[in-house]
């Protein structure tokens, strides 16, 4: 298992995406026999090209995804993350919800757990992240399976949610996934956050949360942003997933000037310049979470 040691506000740390599934959103999913030979040479290509981190998922979370029984998604990435952690010489994190899939691949060598529901979905999870010492990802979620809509070319997209005040209601549920977490055991500097760009928020939405990405600087943890293809990018621009490196790379540069430590993003070559050029514009004189 490789530590993070995790500088926050020296430089904005590259996660580079690695999918161990067939149904991924981007077409990127790495799938059957091949898949652990596949995702190696995946993640050394991305460390190579600057990548911090590396975290591996096995179920899609696109809007209107279908959902993966536990054993399958052991399957799919237990093996990939003992593989990596074998070879790859940055940390592992490991992008499910399941506090089961959490405590296989924590023992696999993954240092970090990215919980897209902050805690919510599985009681055990906090507990788990805390015996296992990790790091974790609290990220904000309000998807609903009957709020998605899927057009072909563009794919899902979230219609009809409501925010009394998108930017309040976000940071009052995050900080209800901190206490989760404080009260599973979890150290507060084990503690990242992310306000789930694309997850349960509707096209405008989703501009309005990077617009105003700052605001979550004044929680005190430190933040992730993952734009990585999403369908907000893709409606805006009217582009389907595999053409969406420039939306992509213009709002890591516009999250990266309102505090983000952390990108989550598929293309680590061309958007880990992007981070480097910002950090060179932004990160002279930022202080670093409380």
């Amino acid at each position: 298992m490789i530590r993070p040691a995790f500088e926050w506000g020296a430089r904005t740390y590259v996660m580079g995406i690695i999918n161990v599934t067939p149904d991924s959103f981007s077409g990127d999913g790495l799938q059957g026999v091949a898949r652990i030979g596949a995702a190696l040479a995946q993640a050394e290509a991305m460390v190579a090209a600057g990548a911090h981190i590396l975290d591996v998922g096995g179920e899609s979370t696109r809007p209107g995804g279908s959902p993966v029984e536990l054993d399958q998604e052991l399957e799919r990435v237990v093996p990939v993350v003992e593989a990596l952690s074998a070879r790859i010489a940055v940390p592992i994190s490991i992008d499910t919800y399941k506090s089961e899939v959490a405590r296989q691949a924590i023992a696999a060598g993954a240092s970090i757990v990215n919980d897209i529901w902050g805690l919510r979905m599985d009681p055990a999870m906090g507990a788990v992240v805390a015996a296992g010492g990790a790091y974790i990802v609290l990220m904000h979620n309000r998807s609903r399976p009957r709020d998605a809509v899927q057009e072909a070319r563009l794919g899902g997209r979230y219609v009809g949610i409501d925010y009394t005040d998108l930017i309040a209601d976000v940071k009052r549920e995050l900080l209800e996934s901190v206490a989760l977490a404080q009260a599973a055991g979890i150290a507060d500097d084990r503690i990242i956050l992310d306000p789930g760009i694309g997850f349960g928020k509707t096209v405008e939405q989703n501009l309005e949360l990077v617009a105003r990405f700052d605001a979550f600087r004044d929680l005190g943890y430190p933040v992730l942003a993952g734009p990585s293809r999403k369908s907000f990018i893709g409606y805006t621009l009217d582009l389907p997933p595999d053409q969406r490196a420039e939306g992509t790379a213009a709002v890591v540069a516009l999250c990266i000037d309102r505090g983000a430590d952390i990108v989550r993003v598929h293309d680590v070559a061309a958007i880990g310049r992007v981070a480097r050029m910002t950090d060179a514009v932004v990160r002279r004189s930022r202080p670093s979470p409380a």
